[in-house]
Parts: C-alpha cells; structure tokens; sequence
C-alpha cells in the first residue's frame, strides 16, 4: 500500500488492516460516491460483507468519508474533502451532491454550498442533503 493511504489512516487515527488500506485506495482513485455494492465487486473474494460495512461505519463515524443519499432508497459514501477539527468528528457536509442521468455517478459540488433553510421554531436540524439529478460535464461535452 502506498504510504500517502498510511499516512491518511493515521491521520484519522484508525488502525491500519488490509481491508481498511483497500477500501481507501479505491476512494482515493475514484472522484464520485461508491456504494458498498461498489466496493464490494472491486474486493470480491478478500472480504465478506460485513466487514466492509463495518470498514465504512468506522469511516463515516471517524469523518473520513460521508454519507450522500442517492435518489433510488440507498445510500453511498464519499471521501471527505477536508479533515474534522473538532473531537466528536462533526463537519460541513452540507454541500450539494450531483447524479448524472446518463453515467449513474455521484459526485460532490463542494463549491456549491446548500442555501439556508429556516426551519419552524422547535424543529432541529442534524444534517442537510440535496441531490441535483442532470448531466454531469463529461457526458454533457460527449453529446455536444
């Protein structure tokens, strides 16, 4: 494994083991969100489900992936742009996520922020998702 993969797990403090140094490489070397569906065919054989969905808790809970909902009921994960400051591992997700219609791929606008919701007085906001549905900029310059 690469040392850049080491060095990002012991930045989130997590213990190196193979599977989580293989689930992070294939993070690393994608740019859209991956459901475990996604990951699992890329490691077939080396892990059983239930570890990489134990690997994926233990991402999201250490902030070094999120969450993004998708639009068909699942959920798929993306790899955190920036490192939590804070001890309870809470950051800004809230930035808006985009599905193309023709690829199928996710992917995060981290420069597109979500815009202020004001919500009624005794409601309390936890997180925030917005999912754009279009064509993404590599399929819409395959039709051009």
């Amino acid at each position: 494994m690469s040392v850049a993969i080491k060095s990002k797990l012991k930045t989130y403090k997590l213990r190196q083991t193979d599977c989580r140094e293989e689930i992070l490489e294939i993070f690393l070397s994608k740019n859209h969100a991956l459901a475990h569906a996604d990951i699992e065919t890329q490691i077939v054989d080396k892990f059983d489900r239930v570890t990489i969905y134990r690997t994926l808790k233990t991402f999201v809970d250490k902030g070094l992936i999120h969450k993004v909902l998708d639009d068909e009921g699942g959920i798929k994960y993306a790899l955190c742009k920036e490192k939590c400051q804070s001890h309870d591992h809470t950051h800004n997700h809230d930035h808006i996520h985009f599905k193309c219609m023709t690829c199928g791929l996710t992917t995060c606008l981290e420069a597109v922020v979500i815009p202020t919701v004001i919500l009624p007085e005794g409601y309390q906001k936890k997180e925030m998702n917005l999912l754009v549905q279009g064509i993404c900029a590599s399929c819409n310059k395959e039709v051009s």
